[in-house]
């Protein structure tokens, strides 16, 4: 599979080619000067490359985006991810910003977007293959993704149009309006989707089908209630209180035409990308259903045709983001269990047959993992889900490689009843500091070759920026939004027949919640629910709960015996208690200025012309 270049390997190869022997050869040796790049056709294409390191490691972080809404907790205190509220609150310590959300980073990113598309409107070396009208694409697709970034985290920003130079008479600039904003994001992603339609790129590099896919979203954000000034006022007193609302919002218009533009848009990239097994008439059988939903998240085996545009890896090319399996899974096999799925997810995944999950049904509570929607084993790794052999040295205390996340009762060699700890929780023998407090991990995006160690390899699962699910569900929100119901079940059916569950039927209102459930778990640890939660302006009751988790113990049933557990129900009887994690390792509640990331107290400084955002 072919991955994007290093600029750095690029450049210095090129450069010791056209090395001479001449002492008077004054050239720095380990640099390119600006002119020569732009009048090379490979210089600038090793250049525009180099312009993806703003996808940072994607969503593979150490710490996840995930664990700032109701998906996950960050295990480990101490890193201004836990305190949700506080850590969002600041300006002067906004708290944990990774550096693909970060203002300063997606500026610099920015800029260099910027010389890109100003070097290459009018090309200097040979474009008669089309490079530079292609690279020229890539940057625009590019500058058009960082814009989004930075729009989605904070609402309007001042657009960054053209290089700032040492000749300006400023280099302070306002904030554009948040329509000017969206009008000119869809600019560059149309004018990118013109230059770079019928190419047949790298995975990794920005096409024609990333343009109208990333319009889509953009105009799906633009048109929800967070963004409609008159629904977003009347839901909130901090946006209806907030003086320069048309930073952060449509203050005017016809939002129907706004609904109208996304539904567009998404069909469009839909029309040439179908994804991956969106055709079935029937739901699929349950097995058959989680193993496709494994392929569609590890990118292989009929799931490369789901993904749009991704931060990709390899184990040959050690980077952070490939050790997804280190940073999430289970202490019991070595590794750090970093963000750990809260119940408040795991219950919001369906029965089988489609009902709801509900703890206060016997049947229900009593086996849990048993009969769920498919997605789910495919999501999470519970109490007595399979999974890898341990490690050597400690297989003996598993040698069925199966989750304990509970505290279970096994017989000593006197015949008496003791306790032991499960392997994967905090009282374990195997890094207990590293053990979830949920009672979960995450299973989706981690490696699942069982020849495959967590704890010490590289994997090679690429970070899905955008998938063709998402354009699904964006198109079927837009139909929606729109009363086109039966336009909406169609689709969204073609998801649920794919998980192995059954046709909605429902319209309306219960439509609604019933699709927001759908996108909920299908893109669950995708990036997608911290900024869902916000432009439904549902966060108050969903990413303001208490975190949450499972308490699981086992004791043996009567007459048997057993002295090297492992998950039996025809040996143990099993019994499920949920906990509210203690406020002192994970604290929520929601504030509605959080609906924004706060400008950050050194930018305000820096530019007198920016307005701070609502609340701060």
């Amino acid at each position: 599979m072919k991955k994007i270049k290093s600029i750095i390997a690029v450049i210095v190869t090129v450069f010791l080619l056209s090395c001479n022997d001449s002492f008077l050869d004054i050239n720095p040796l380990g640099e390119v000067s600006e002119s020569a790049v732009w009048n090379d056709a490979g210089l600038a294409e090793a250049f525009v490359t180099d312009i993806y390191g703003g996808l940072v490691w994607g969503g593979f972080n150490e710490q996840a985006l995930a664990s700032l809404t109701d998906e996950a907790i960050f295990t480990h205190p101490g890193r201004n991810i836990n305190t949700v509220t506080e850590a969002r609150s600041n300006p002067q310590n906004p708290g944990w910003i990774d550096d693909s959300r970060g203002w300063l980073n997606l500026y610099n990113r920015l800029r260099a977007t910027n010389i890109a598309i100003e070097n290459l409107t009018e090309p200097k070396f040979d474009n008669s293959t089309g490079i530079a009208d292609r690279l020229l694409g890539e940057a625009l697709f590019m500058r058009a993704y960082f814009h989004h970034q930075l729009l989605r985290n904070y609402g309007a920003f001042p657009i960054a149009d053209r290089t700032i130079t040492l000749s300006d008479e400023s280099f302070e600039k306002a904030r554009n309006t948040f329509e000017e904003c969206v009008d000119f994001i869809i600019a560059d992603l149309d004018r990118a989707a013109q230059l770079l339609a019928g190419l047949n790129l790298q995975r990794g590099r920005a096409n024609q089908v990333a343009a109208l896919a990333l319009k889509s979203r953009v105009l799906l954000y633009a048109a929800s209630d967070l963004h409609d000034i008159p629904t977003a006022s009347s839901k909130s007193s901090i946006i209806s209180g907030y003086n320069h609302k048309e930073l952060i919002g449509y203050t005017s218009g016809n939002r129907i035409e706004r609904w109208q533009k996304a539904k567009n848009a998404a069909k469009a990239a839909l029309d040439l990308q179908p994804g991956n097994m969106l055709n079935l008439a029937a739901p699929l059988d349950p097995q058959t259903a989680t193993q496709v939903y494994i392929n569609n998240s590890i990118s292989r085996n009929g799931g490369e045709n789901e993904m749009i545009f991704g931060r990709y890896y390899l184990n040959s090319k050690p980077e952070w983001g490939g050790r997804q399996g280190l940073f999430n899974g289970p202490n019991g096999y070595n590794n750090w269990a970093g963000n750990t799925p809260m119940s408040l997810l795991v219950d919001d995944y369906q029965m089988l047959d489609g009902s709801k999950f509900d703890w206060s049904n016997p049947e229900h509570s009593s086996k849990p993992y048993e009969g769920r929607d498919p997605r789910f084993y495919g999501t999470f790794l519970y109490d007595g889900a399979q999974w890898k052999p341990r490690s050597p040295a400690n297989q003996a205390r598993d040698p069925l490689g199966q989750i304990q996340t509970g505290t279970y009762e096994v017989t000593n060699a006197s015949g008496q009843r003791v306790t032991h700890f499960g392997l994967d929780t905090r009282n374990s023998p195997i890094e207990d500091w590293n053990g979830t407090f949920t009672g979960y991990y995450v299973r989706k995006f981690i490696e699942p070759d069982p020849n495959h160690v967590d704890q010490n390899t590289w994997q090679e699962i690429p970070w899905p920026a955008i998938r063709v699910t998402e354009v699904v569900l964006n198109y079927v929100e837009a139909c929606i939004e729109l009363g086109e119901f039966e336009e909406a079940r169609n689709w969204l059916n073609k998801v649920r027949f794919r998980a192995g569950m059954p046709a909605i039927t429902s319209s309306g209102d219960q439509l609604r919640l019933d699709y927001r459930n759908e996108r909920r778990v299908e893109m669950a640890y995708e990036e997608q629910r911290y900024y869902d939660a916000r432009r439904w302006m549902i966060a108050p009751e969903t990413l303001g709960r208490k975190a949450n988790g499972i308490q699981i113990r086992g004791t043996l049933k009567p007459g048997r015996v057993n002295n090297l557990y492992r998950y039996d129900p025809e040996l143990y009887d099993y019994t499920y208690t949920l906990i509210e994690i203690d406020p002192g390792k994970e604290n929520r509640m929601w504030l509605d200025k959080m609906y924004w990331m706060p400008i950050s107290f050194d930018e305000m400084n820096r530019n007198s012309l920016l307005i701070q955002n609502p609340g701060y």
